[in-house]
């Protein structure tokens, strides 16, 4: 008989399907996951780049503190109709320009660039944030999915064992096929929300692989338990934290900077210019008339130059520019107020979150004992016809949400935990590390 020998080669391949994906998964903990991101992530990637940028600009040379030096040269050919003289004219040069005061310009453009720089390293350190929390959140939500899955798995076998039950009882005559076709119904459904919390899964993981740069085919085991912290916070620290250590905070204030930068460079338009000129010419002059030479001279020419130059009447020019860019630094220091404000309503609204949440987590918690408890009592009622097939199904939905509750509830508790550190710069020391 060809049929059982199939079957075995069937089991056979799935075993060994099944201990290739096995070796294929690599154990993945949260902080493994968030040193991948921090290496690998695109944003973070692009973030340091521009910020190796901004640190090759941060330089005296590009601030203008030192001269620049240029060489030319140039071969003129003439030649007179009338005289029929042709003229060949070799000229060569090396020059040196140097910029000597330029009202300040020099030192305010090189803070400038200092703070610029200091700019773009506090907006790798928001887009550092920002990684991190994405990557707990994406690390969590695949652990509830899981979490949900089992439920899942949990109740379709308790529709399947009905089924089973169901059929049973109709051989012996004990159940009509109403109820048989009402449980395989149950069973099918369940089976389906089953497969499709399964494709959910694998699609979270794909979203934290994409976060830490990683193969949307890889696989991982996750090894972290599914569980919250309910450490209370103390809101008075919290807002401490949070105006010395906010990212978003510390980049507006270096915004500032560069505001009041602006209006030093405006000012410094008021001032004289003075500048450096010193170099050295080189001449040779050839001149020919009837096929001989004429003319054979050279030269060789050092110069040295100074030169002041100042803007007696700009039409208002200057003026309006010192008065715009006081203007906007004014407009900086109300950006700084309004998001002091922000954040701190944000604040607010994040601490009420999270102790609102350490309620809801002790609720579900009580609400999902009760549920486990009615879901055994209900099972055995089921089985000693004491109640229907309809109660037994409303206990084992009860149970279903209840239990979706209680792991949205630790999601929910560990979404705002990572809020709050968020808020208050507690990321960067951990990214420092």
């Amino acid at each position: 008989n060809m049929r059982p020998l199939k079957k075995s080669i069937y089991l056979l391949l799935g075993i060994l399907l099944f201990v290739q994906a096995i070796k294929g998964q690599e154990g993945l903990t949260l902080s493994y996951a968030l040193e991948q991101a921090l290496a690998h992530n695109y944003g973070l990637i692009i973030s340091r780049a521009d910020l190796q940028v901004a640190e090759i600009n941060n330089n005296w040379g590009t601030a203008g503190r030192y001269p620049t030096i240029g060489f030319d040269a140039s071969d003129n050919n003439n030649y007179e109709l009338n005289n029929s003289i042709y003229t060949n004219r070799l000229s060569a040069g090396v020059g040196l320009n140097w910029v000597l005061f330029d009202g300040f310009r020099v030192n305010i453009t090189k803070s400038r660039l200092e703070n610029m720089e200091d700019l773009t390293s506090g907006s790798l350190a928001v887009q550092v944030e920002s990684t991190i929390e994405d990557i707990i959140l994406g690390y969590y939500q695949v652990l509830l999915l899981k979490e949900q899955l089992k439920v899942l798995e949990t109740i379709m076998t308790l529709s399947d064992d009905r089924y089973q039950y169901e059929l049973k009882k109709q051989s012996l005559g004990g159940s009509v096929t109403y109820n048989v076709l009402q449980a395989k119904n149950t069973y099918l459904t369940d089976k389906a929300l089953h497969m499709n919390q399964e494709m959910l899964v694998r699609g979270a993981i794909r979203n934290l692989n994409y976060i830490m740069g990683v193969e949307p085919s890889q696989t991982w085991d996750f090894s972290e338990a599914f569980e919250s912290d309910t450490t209370d916070f103390v809101f008075g620290d919290l807002l401490s934290k949070m105006k010395a250590d906010n990212q978003t905070l510390k980049n507006q204030y270096t915004n500032l900077l560069l505001r009041e930068n602006e209006t030093s460079l405006q000012q410094s338009a008021y001032y004289p210019s003075v500048s450096l000129g010193a170099g050295m010419d080189y001449g040779q002059t050839w001149a020919y008339s009837g096929g001989s030479q004429t003319l054979n001279t050279n030269s060789l020419t050092p110069y040295g130059n100074v030169r002041l130059s100042f803007d007696i009447y700009s039409a208002g020019v200057r003026k309006r520019g010192v008065e715009i860019a006081r203007i906007n630094e004014e407009v900086a220091q109300v950006e700084i107020q309004q998001m002091e404000h922000s954040l701190t309503n944000e604040l607010f609204n994040l601490y009420d979150f999270h102790e609102v949440r350490r309620e809801l987590l002790n609720v579900a918690d009580e609400n999902l004992e009760a549920a486990e408890l009615n879901l055994s009592i209900s099972e055995d009622k089921y089985r000693t016809g004491v109640i229907n097939s309809f109660n037994y199904r409303d206990v084992q939905l009860i149970y279903l949400n209840v239990s979706f509750q209680r792991l949205q509830a630790v999601y929910n508790l560990i979404g705002s935990q990572a809020a709050l550190t968020r808020i208050t710069g507690g990321y960067l020391g951990y990214a420092a590390e």
